[in-house]
C-alpha cells in the first residue's frame, strides 16, 4: 500500500511540474541544492476531514512561515488510500534547511496550539511518512 502511495505522489509531483515551473522566480537561490518532500499521511478512522480543515486552515501558512514551499495536495481516487490518505509535496532550498525548517514549525507554539485544539477529539494520523528526492539533470521541476 505504501509503495502505491509514494509512486501516487511521484506521479502528482511530476503532473503539476509544468504548473509549478511557471510559478517560480526566475531569481531561485542555489537551484542545485533544492529538493523536494513527499510525505503521505493516513488519517485515523473518521478523522480525514478534520486533517483536511487543520490543512486548509492552518499548516499551509505554517509551512510557508517556516520556510517551506507548497508544491501540492492530493487525495488518492482509488485503491487502498482511498478516504483516509493525504499525499503532499514540499520544497525546501537543501536538505539542511529542511531539517531547519521542520524543527521550527515543530517549536512554533501558535501551531502547537492548533495541533492540539485540531486533536482534542483524538489524533488525527495514524502514519506519516517522509521521503526527499533531489530533481534529475532533466527535469523540468528543480
Amino acid at each position: 500500500m505504501t509503495r502505491n502511495i509514494v509512486t501516487l505522489g511521484l506521479i502528482a509531483a511530476v503532473f503539476v511540474a509544468g504548473f509549478w515551473v511557471g510559478k517560480q522566480s526566475t531569481a531561485q537561490a542555489d537551484a542545485k541544492a533544492r529538493v523536494f518532500e513527499l510525505r503521505t499521511y493516513v488519517a485515523n478512522e473518521g478523522k480525514m476531514d478534520a486533517l483536511h480543515a487543520r490543512f486548509r486552515h492552518h499548516t499551509l501558512k505554517f509551512f510557508e512561515r517556516h520556510g517551506m514551499g507548497n508544491v501540492g495536495y492530493w487525495t488518492p481516487q482509488d485503491g487502498p488510500g482511498a478516504g483516509n490518505t493525504l499525499v503532499y509535496v514540499l520544497a525546501h532550498s537543501s536538505r539542511e534547511e529542511a531539517k531547519r525548517s521542520w524543527q521550527s514549525f515543530r517549536d512554533d507554539p501558535s501551531w502547537k496550539k492548533v495541533k492540539a485544539d485540531s486533536e482534542v477529539n483524538g489524533v488525527l494520523t495514524s502514519k506519516v511518512e517522509s521521503v526527499f528526492l533531489t530533481p534529475t539533470d532533466y527535469s523540468p521541476l528543480k
